[in-house]
């Protein structure tokens, strides 16, 4: 397949849009009693298990996915980003944050240099700033040890992080490593939050992180400046260098702000935000909390996904196949959206870190080659742990549209709880609902099983499930730093494998540029409204009136900083 040409007008894509008709005529209850489709539709790696058995699809719909992959390319552009090449064209870099976790004796390059060697130098100097902090060998400006971490970054720069760190809280290894110690993320400008990050804490036992790759995100330095205000108020300019540390790189900014750039931690353009987390962007604030040695079980989990996205067979490849199932409910079945629903508390973080992998990755319009796209890419992604989403949303999903749903759940639970006389523990009441929510989208209830249970007639109709929804089911042997690294690293390739399927480019993001530059402008309008008394004008009537009434309503409020902080 030439590089101009659209998936869409290879062969194989066509034979899946002619399929589609073959699969829509069988119900996923039909389906089900294949005992020989089931178990090819399992696969076990590593403690992990993948029962995609509930999708849409037969074994033929299988074989012609992987037909799919081929005339894709799949492989050849798994191994060009393993391989260092700059597959993300549009801003001529590598992807390789696979190299963020690899093994300290493994080769990867980019631009002909092994950049192995330069990933472990910083994981190192994590490494032993972490445990400087931790130990309490280096103290802030007043002698106190620096107890309480506020990581300050926004999207990929917070979600991530937050993710992991959410979902080791409690995990009792990681409870063990992290007692006494607090960790904050500041993401949004909005002052309500940075009152939240710092409310209840000391400036004397606090350290800021800031993150932020160029240390221009508007969000992120101004929430730094403000700060930087706070403990300069309560503890001397001087204070900044021993409770602000920096990961960047852009040395020259980092020093300008009053943070030493020996307390700077690097990673380089071939990370994009979004695939951060294994980065100093989410290792050293996770190695704060926690302590490195457990961070780094994290990675080694990570990069065991990695190792299996690489070289296994694509028919026993979790990320593969979950990325062609995912295309096939998107580009053929016309499902545009996918919850993820983790049967874990501790993941509640997950779905919102892969909104942002996924739709910032995959929400493009034209191929890689610029060519508009006659076919959608990307899903819209949404999740809540169970139980919880099925009082909220899942009776859309049962009878109102179609979206495929991933179930995570996890076989051992981080906090057990037993009560005497219950019929079962907390968590196999969890784990009921994991196994009963899957079969209940499949098979649905029809109006003769409804009459056999004696239901009222005019009742029928409400009490009616269509089934034959989607899903798969993922289960994890347990949420430690190991599984969630694996979890972690399962997502985002398999993001990947969707936008290699579609000849996208998933690792830019200029949709989100657009926005940031109207922002300026209106950041300056109202600078110059509120200094000089300017009049609103370049902006459309609506936008005008808009800004007009915001700028007469907030005439009087104060513009200190110091006075939208809470008291120390």
């Amino acid at each position: 397949m030439a590089s101009s040409t659209l998936i869409c007008d290879t062969d194989p894509w066509k034979e899946l849009k002619a399929h589609v008709d073959d699969i829509k005529k069988t119900h996923l209850r039909n389906l089900m009693s294949d005992s020989h489709r089931c178990n090819s539709m399992m696969v076990e790696f590593d403690g992990l298990f993948l029962d995609y058995t509930r999708q849409q699809a037969r074994q033929d719909t299988m074989d012609k996915l992987l037909r799919l992959a081929q005339a894709a390319r799949l492989k050849e552009k798994i191994r060009k980003m393993f391989g260092g090449e700059h597959i993300n064209s549009t801003e001529n870099r590598s992807v390789l944050h696979v190299a963020l976790r690899a093994p300290r004796d493994k080769v990867i390059c980019s631009d002909g240099k092994n950049v192995v060697p330069e990933v472990w130098k910083v994981l190192d100097k994590i490494n032993e700033f972490s445990e400087k902090i931790r130990s309490g060998s280096w103290v802030g400006e007043t002698g106190k040890a620096l107890m309480d971490v506020i990581a300050v970054g926004i999207g990929g720069s917070f979600l991530g992080p937050l993710f992991v760190h959410t979902a080791l809280q409690t995990d009792p290894e990681a409870m063990a490593c992290s007692k006494g110690r607090q960790l904050r993320f500041l993401a949004n400008v909005d002052p309500v939050d940075v009152a939240k990050s710092i409310t209840g804490l000391n400036p004397e036992t606090t350290l800021v992180v800031v993150v932020s790759k160029t240390f221009t995100t508007a969000e992120t330095m101004l929430n730094a400046r403000t700060l930087r205000e706070w403990i300069s108020t309560a503890l001397g300019p001087q204070a900044v260098a021993k409770h602000m540390v920096a990961v960047s790189t852009n040395l020259t900014l980092v020093e300008k702000f009053g943070i030493d750039p020996n307390n700077a931690f690097a990673f380089w353009d071939w990370v994009g935000g979004r695939y951060s987390v294994c980065s100093a962007v989410g290792i050293l604030p996770l190695s704060l909390q926690y302590g490195f040695p457990l961070v780094e079980k994290f990675l080694k989990g990570a990069s065991s996904i990695d190792q299996h996205f690489y070289s296994e067979s694509f028919e026993k490849n979790i990320p593969v196949l979950l990325g062609l199932l995912s295309v096939w409910n998107v580009s053929f079945l016309g499902y545009p959206a996918r919850a993820i629903l983790p049967y874990a508390q501790a993941l509640e973080k997950f779905a919102p870190h892969i909104q942002q992998l996924s739709m910032e990755s995959n929400g493009k319009g034209v191929s890689i080659d610029g060519i508009p796209l006659p076919f959608e890419t990307g899903e819209i992604d949404f999740g809540e742990p169970g139980t919880n989403g099925q009082h909220s949303f899942y009776q859309l999903i049962h009878q109102g549209r179609v979206i495929p749903c991933d179930f995570i759940g996890v076989v051992k639970t981080q906090q057990p709880v037993y009560l005497k006389g219950e019929l079962v523990s907390n968590h196999d009441e969890l784990m009921s609902n994991f196994f009963a929510q899957p079969d209940a989208l499949a098979y649905g209830k029809t109006p003769e099983e409804l009459r056999s249970e004696n239901v009222a007639e005019h009742l029928i109709p409400h009490k009616t499930f269509t089934g034959n929804r989607p899903s798969l089911s993922l289960l994890l042997p347990s949420l430690n730093a190991y599984n969630i690294g694996q979890l972690l690293a399962i997502y985002e390739h398999r993001i990947a494998v969707q936008g290699f399927i579609w000849g996208i480019n998933s690792f830019d993001q200029w949709g989100v540029e657009l926005g940031k530059s109207l922002a300026t402008q209106v950041r300056k309008q109202l600078h110059a409204s509120r200094t000089e008394g300017e009049p609103v004008k370049g902006f459309n009537h609506s936008t005008t009136t808009l800004i007009t009434k915001y700028l007469k309503a907030t005439s009087d409020t104060p513009s200190e900083l110091p006075t939208l902080l809470p008291k120390i």
